[in-house]
C-alpha cells in the first residue's frame, strides 16, 4: 500500500497557492513589457544579481529531486561529480563563447542567428530541430517529474497536477515572456536555495557519523577509485548534460540580456559555482541513502532521507522546493520555444 505523507486537498493547495504567488508577480510586472524585442532579451539591462539567480534557477528543475540521488546509487562519487559538472560546465562555456556571439551579433536574439550565418541553411534546419526536440523532451520531463512527485507524496492523478502545473506557468510566463520569466527567477531562486539549505541541515543532523565515513563503511564501493562506474557513469553525465544544455534556447536569452560583458561572466561564474554546490548536494544526498538503506529506490534517495518523519511542514516544504524548481525550468521553456518561433 502506498504511503500518503499529505493529504491530497493540502498538496494541490501549496502548488495552487506558489502558482498564484507567481501568477499575481507576473500580473503586475507585465506592464513593464512594452514590445517583442523584450519580449524576447528584456531590454538588454540585466545586472549580476537578476542573470546569476535567472540562470541558476532556469538550470536546476525538479529532475534534480531524482535524477543526481538515483545516479550516485549504482554510479558512485563519479556520477556525483559527472552530474554537477554537466549541468555547470555550460555556464563556462558560455564564458568565453557568450561575448563573442555578443560582439558579432550585437543586437542578437538567438543562436540560431549565429548558425545560419556561419554554417548555412543546411545545418540552421539541423540545429532548430535539434533545439525543439531537446526542450520540448526536457518540458515533458519537468512537468512528469512534479505530477510523480505529488503522485508519490499524496497520490495525486499524474494529469492533475501536470494540468494545474502548465496552466499556471503559461498564465504568467506568455503574457510577460523573457523579462518575466527573469522576474520570477529571482524568488524562485530564493525559495530553491533556502530549502535545499534546510535539507542540508535536516539530513546533517539526523546523521551521527561523518557522511564520507559512513558512506566508505557501508557502501565502499562508491567512492572507490577501483570502481569503473565511478568513471564511465561520471563520464557519461558530463558530456550528456553539458552538451545538451550548450543549446538551450533559454541560456542563450539570458547570454544577449546582459548588462554587459563583465556582467555575463562574473553571473556565469557565480551560476556555475551554486549549480554545482547545489546538483552536487542532491547526488550526495543519493549516496547517504543507499549507505543507509540499500534497498532504498533509487529515484527516492533524497525522500527517503527527509521524509523518515513524515513532518507536515517538511512535505510543504519539498513542494515549494518542487514545485518553484518547475516553474522556474518550464517557463524558461515556454519562452525559449516560444522566442524561437518569433524569430
Amino acid at each position: 500500500m502506498q504511503k500518503i505523507y499529505i493529504s491530497q486537498e493540502l498538496s494541490l493547495l501549496t502548488i495552487v497557492l506558489v502558482g498564484l504567488f507567481f501568477v499575481t508577480l507576473g500580473y503586475f510586472n507585465s506592464r513593464k513589457i512594452p514590445n517583442n524585442r523584450n519580449y524576447i532579451v528584456a531590454d538588454r539591462n540585466e545586472d549580476s544579481f537578476s542573470l546569476t539567480t535567472s540562470l541558476t534557477a532556469s538550470a536546476l528543475g525538479a529532475w534534480i529531486l531524482f535524477g543526481p540521488a538515483s545516479a550516485s546509487t549504482w554510479g558512485g562519487l563519479g556520477a556525483v561529480f559527472g552530474y554537477a559538472l554537466g549541468t555547470a560546465a555550460p555556464m563556462l562555456f558560455l564564458f568565453n563563447f557568450g561575448p563573442k556571439i555578443r560582439k558579432e551579433f550585437p543586437n542578437g536574439l538567438t543562436l540560431t542567428e549565429f548558425i545560419k550565418k556561419r554554417f548555412g541553411i543546411g545545418i540552421l534546419k539541423i540545429s532548430l530541430f535539434l533545439i525543439f526536440f531537446y526542450m520540448i523532451i526536457f518540458l515533458i520531463a519537468e512537468v512528469t517529474a512534479i505530477a510523480f512527485l505529488l503522485n508519490f507524496l499524496s497520490n495525486v492523478p499524474l494529469w492533475i497536477t501536470s494540468a494545474i502545473t502548465l496552466i499556471i506557468c503559461l498564465l504568467y510566463i506568455l503574457r510577460g515572456g523573457f523579462k518575466l520569466s527573469v522576474i520570477t527567477d529571482k524568488y524562485q531562486f530564493i525559495f530553491i536555495t533556502l530549502i535545499i539549505l534546510l535539507s542540508v541541515f535536516l539530513i546533517l543532523g539526523n546523521i551521527d557519523l561523518p557522511t564520507f565515513e559512513l558512506i566508505k563503511r557501508k557502501s565502499p564501493h562508491l567512492v572507490d577509485i577501483d570502481y569503473l562506474p565511478n568513471y564511465t557513469a561520471g563520464l557519461t553525465f558530463f558530456i550528456a548534460v553539458a552538451a545538451t544544455n550548450l543549446f538551450h534556447q533559454g541560456n542563450w536569452q539570458r547570454v544577449f540580456s546582459a548588462k554587459n560583458n563583465s556582467v555575463l561572466r562574473s553571473s556565469l561564474i557565480y551560476s556555475s559555482i551554486l549549480i554545482f554546490i547545489i546538483v552536487f548536494w542532491m547526488g550526495y544526498s543519493g549516496l547517504i541513502a543507499f549507505s543507509l538503506n540499500p534497498k532504498v529506490i533509487p529515484d527516492l534517495g533524497f525522500f527517503d532521507l527527509i521524509l523518515n518523519d513524515k513532518n507536515s511542514f517538511i512535505v510543504i516544504a519539498i513542494l515549494i522546493l518542487a514545485i518553484s524548481l518547475t516553474l522556474s525550468t518550464i517557463d524558461t521553456l515556454i519562452n525559449a520555444i516560444s522566442s524561437l518561433i518569433m524569430v
